[in-house]
């Protein structure tokens, strides 16, 4: 199970209702987290003791005329950290429309509407209520949170932590209420519609709270559920004035749902939020349009605590004014039997349709206006769709999950972690917007993408998808990162992948000729060069697509990993989904990227090196000549090039490569292969020799496409076995006890290697891919041990749910708050699902059907 910050069981003989999996839960008690773990140093990310005071003062100028002057968020901002707190849930929406994380306490905590923008603010006045009536008078009214607040004093709060229980498997979460002296207990089901190869539903900006009322007593009772909703964020815009709400009912195909839409207007990008409440026999809704929630409350608790129901005024409620805030309430009600049950469906729905970006220069329709209005009236529809769907999106998670969540052969933690791990899909400040109805080619490829024959097609029809590197790193689908976390894309929502691929591939044939300065070293250089992979997409304050590589610390056209991962993914897209067209469109982008990165090989000997500087993903931690990790990726690209050709028909090509992949591998060996794993890189510096964590990142995409063995076989297999056991038994069980996941370098004397902030850094994602890695090569058993270490660091020492970092130090120093890279644990589940295909199957029992 997962336990965050407090651990508890459910009470015994109590479930936690529907489908609820008991075995790979995040389980904390509702009582206060525990004390937050200090955060990182400031300039941590890129090594404070090593970089130059020049580079320093240049980036706090930087950051003093991004911040102070222009009002913007920076790109990577390393002066002011996401602080740790220790209470975040599974978040609430789709994929692509904002989502609203609820804490593991019931508190509504983080926000993300605009795109790429979060808020990390608990709004007091979101809660859930419960009032019990028996015989006409009402015996029990209480605030379902642990909270003591300065405002609503005339509300009931404070309920004890020690009744209630938390539980997560992301897209769901429950929370189990008993409470005391009453012998009813409170099942809320929270459920969001993220379905793996659904690409309408999984759009939508909603979340359902399903509540089931067990009665112990002997006497009927009357449940009701009061959800309250501040308009707003809680942040100043909530005070800006002319915001206002509304009551509504929405009826289609015979059901009733009944609520208040809260419109929030301010000038860029409005949005409104819904609760709602679907009616059915037995089950009575009212509201209450709106009430102060910086006030005592008493209207709304007196009205509640009268009949069990609300007024249900009609009319709308003025407009608020400057430093006015409102709110609102719906209640759902009902009776439930002696020793029975009873169910009410509530609803929370946003509606930011049409989304400006950081530069408002572009309007962008999000994905799901194109199955609902783009007007920002959609609110009440899409709440009635929710409340009339969430079953039929229940039963297609439980599909989905039931398998892996039944084999018994997999560990608890792991389908834990394989799960809730998902959140950062839709809640990494993930995009999802329609192209322009009267969008043409040129609009997409740019003067040189028109080779591309599928991008239009693909892209209207999917859509485009980008998703932050983290929270704390706000660039899009920055690619040396998404390289591990497409994993999770991939074998999930494919389309999304594929989509993201052609926009990788329209910026890769075209160029940015616009110069500027870097951070670090100062140098001037081009944007992006043409037949490059770009660093990312853009950020959220500019103009994503339009603008890319927001990334100003280094110029990423020398790195070295960027192009091979394009060709790696291309390959890998392919072999999973077996779309044709696709590899046609993407086979000469890979030929140039490919042709582009010739040019590291500065010696012929069909090896490229690295230039002396940090220039892969690791990008603090300085390599020279010819590298495991990027001459690695170098020949399994190469590989997968000869593939591809040989698909293709392609024989010229393929001659090609297969004489620079047989050149290659000997120098490889010849270079690196030190007898028991291969060396960090070929300088003959001290830290040469050093045990990289990742080196086998080749041999991990060759083996998820099958490309690992025979005529294709790269890396010799008695080669990779050794180097993956030597970094088990350095990176993994020699450090911090073997119970923290593999450390990125180790020196072969077991110290770590502190050559750089990020070799004595353990990488989430990259422990995830090493995991992966192993098992793949049959080291099952160390797989998991090395990956376990991670999700018990994360999830359970740090109390970190829902916002896995990016690394962290043995001393409980972390970087880089809810990032993308953990994705990469569905590398995991895609090596073993191939391991289980090539499992011979079991010898059939006496008299059994044979198979």
């Amino acid at each position: 199970a997962t336990f965050v910050a407090q651990r508890a069981a459910a009470p015994p003989g109590r479930g936690p209702g529907h489908g609820h999996p008991q075995s790979a839960a995040h389980k904390p008690k509702l009582g206060r987290g525990t004390k937050a773990t200090s955060a990182s140093e400031p300039w941590q990310p890129y090594g404070a003791a090593d970089v130059p005071l020049a580079e320093v003062l240049r980036y706090f100028l930087w950051w003093y005329k991004k911040t102070r002057q222009e009002k913007k968020y920076p790109f990577i901002d390393l002066l002011s950290a996401v602080p740790l707190q220790q209470i975040y849930g599974c978040p609430l929406g789709g994929i692509g429309g904002g989502t609203i994380t609820r804490g593991w306490r019931g508190e509504f905590c983080r926000w993300q509407l605009n795109p790429g923008i979060y808020h990390y603010e608990t709004v007091i006045a979101d809660q859930f209520t419960v009032c019990l009536r028996r015989k006409g008078l009402t015996v029990y009214q209480q605030v379902l949170s642990v909270e003591r607040p300065r405002t609503l004093q005339d509300w009931n709060w404070g309920y004890c932590g020690h009744y209630a229980f938390y539980h997560a498997l992301y897209p769901r979460a429950w929370t189990v209420y008993e409470l005391p002296g009453q012998n009813v207990v409170l099942t809320c089901r929270q459920v969001s519609p993220v379905i793996p190869h659904d690409y309408q539903d999984s759009s939508l900006p909603v979340g359902v709270f399903i509540w089931e009322v067990e009665n112990g007593n002997d006497e009927d009772v009357e449940v009701s559920i009061m959800f309250s909703l501040q308009n707003g964020t809680g942040t100043k815009e909530d005070k800006r004035g002319g915001h206002w709400n509304e009551p509504f009912a929405f009826e289609k195909e015979g059901t009733r749902v009944a609520g208040v839409v809260l419109h929030h207007c301010t000038p860029v990008n409005p949005f409104s939020l819904a609760i709602s409440a679907r009616e059915k026999a037995g089950t009575r809704v009212s509201h209450f349009t709106a009430f102060n929630p910086t006030g005592s409350g008493k209207e709304v608790w007196q009205d509640l605590l009268q009949d069990g129901q609300l007024d249900s005024p009609a009319g709308e409620s003025a407009p608020t004014e400057k430093g006015e805030v409102v709110a609102a309430a719906v209640c759902a009600s009902c009776a439930v039997p002696a020793r029975g049950h009873g169910t009410l469906e509530l609803a929370l729905a946003w509606d930011m349709p049409r989304v400006h970006f950081g530069s408002k220069e572009k309007l962008h329709l999000r994905r799901y206006t194109r199955y609902f209005s783009s007007e920002g009236d959609a609110a009440p529809a899409l709440s009635h769709y929710a409340l009339t769907r969430y079953e039929e999106w229940e039963k297609k998670i439980e599909e989905w999950q039931k398998p892996i969540l039944e084999n018994s052969q997999l560990p608890p933690w792991y389908k834990s972690a394989l799960f809730n791990e998902l959140y950062f899909l839709t809640d990494g400040g993930t995009i999802w917007v329609e192209l322009p109805p009267d969008c043409c080619a040129e609009d997409v490829q740019g003067p040189a993408g028109a080779g591309l024959s599928q991008l239009l097609p693909v892209l209207r029809e999917y859509g485009r998808f980008a998703y932050l590197e983290g929270q704390e790193y706000r660039m899009y689908n920055t690619y040396d990162v998404h390289f591990y976390a497409s994993f999770a894309l991939i074998m999930l929502w494919p389309k999304l992948q594929i989509s993201l691929q052609y926009d990788i591939a329209v910026t890769v044939v075209n160029e940015d000729v616009q110069l500027r300065q870097y951070l670090m070293g100062g140098e001037t250089a081009q944007v992006k060069l043409k037949n490059v992979v770009p660093h990312d997409i853009g950020e959220p304050g500019d103009e994503p697509w339009q603008r890319v590589n927001a990334y100003l610390v280094h110029d990423t056209a020398n790195w070295k990993d960027l192009n091979l991962k394009f060709v790696l993914q291309v390959y890998r897209d392919y072999y999973l989904t077996q779309d044709s067209l696709y590899l046609q469109d993407m086979w000469p982008v890979c030929q140039a990227v490919m042709e582009s990165e010739l040019k590291f090989d500065k010696d012929n000997d069909g090896l490229i090196e690295n230039g002396g500087f940090a220039d892969q993903t690791y990008d603090a931690w300085v390599v020279t000549g010819a590298s495991a990790y990027c001459g690695g990726l170098w020949l399994a690209a190469v590989c997968m090039m000869c593939k591809m050709a040989e698909v293709l028909g392609d024989r010229e090509t393929m001659q090609k490569y297969s004489a620079i992949l047989q050149k290659g591998k000997e120098s490889f060996e010849r270079l690196l292969w030190n007898g028991k794993y291969y060396n960090y890189d070929s300088s003959g510096n001290v830290t040469s020799r050093s045990i990289m964590s990742d080196q086998c990142a080749g041999q991990w995409f060759l083996g998820a496409c099958d490309l690992d063995q025979g005529q294709f076989e790269v890396f010799p297999k008695s080669h990779v076995a050794s180097a993956l056991r030597t970094v088990f038994e350095k990176n993994v069980l020699g450090f911090a006890g073997g119970t923290m996941g593999a450390v990125n370098g180790m020196m072969p004397t077991g110290a770590a290697d502190t050559s750089s902030v990020q070799s004595k850094e353990v990488w989430v994602g990259v422990v995830y891919a090493l995991a992966a890695t192993m098992i793949q090569e049959g080291l099952v058993e160390e797989g998991f041990h090395t990956a376990e270490g991670c999700y018990r660091t994360v999830w359970e020492k740090l109390g970190m749910a829902f916002q896995t970092p990016e690394a962290y130090c043995e001393k409980k120093v972390y970087r880089s708050l809810a990032y993308m890279r953990p994705l990469s644990i569905w590398s995991m589940q895609l090596a073993l699902e191939r391991r289980a295909a090539r499992a011979p199957a079991p010898p059939a029992q006496a008299g059994a059907p044979r198979p």
